[in-house]
């Protein structure tokens, strides 16, 4: 069973930049599809990102693409989403997550199995 940790978050004002690391324990991090979501206060936790554990296929939500980009480093057992031009509407806490391991791509919170705590993103306009 893996264990999620993530890292990097912080204020940033907008237009700028941050990159989230998400350190993975406790299971082969190779076999895990990953995805990243996030939580605004009092709103529902979103898809960002996602990719595939197989052939490493990526996915974005509509409101990030062309401004996240996720990555992951196998032999460190971290994922990674590089989050550029940030707008006020970013805020959020970020969370990484993983479904059981060989398993596609998934795009909802349901159907993903292992979470980290989150990171806090604050975007000041």
């Amino acid at each position: 069973q893996v264990q999620l940790v993530e890292s990097g978050g912080g204020l940033v004002q907008a237009g700028g930049s941050l990159r989230l690391s998400c350190t993975a324990s406790g299971g082969t991090f190779s076999y895990y599809s990953m995805g990243w979501f996030r939580q605004a206060p009092g709103k529902e936790r979103d898809f960002v990102a996602t990719m595939n554990w197989s052939d490493h296929t990526t996915y974005y939500g509509d409101s990030v693409k062309g401004r996240f980009t996720i990555s992951r480093d196998n032999a460190k057992n971290t994922l990674y989403l590089q989050m550029n031009s940030l707008k006020p509407e970013d805020t959020a806490v970020y969370y990484c997550a993983a479904p059981k391991p060989r398993r596609e791509v998934q795009f909802r919170p349901n159907e993903y199995d292992y979470w980290g705590q989150g990171t806090q993103v604050t975007v000041s306009s």
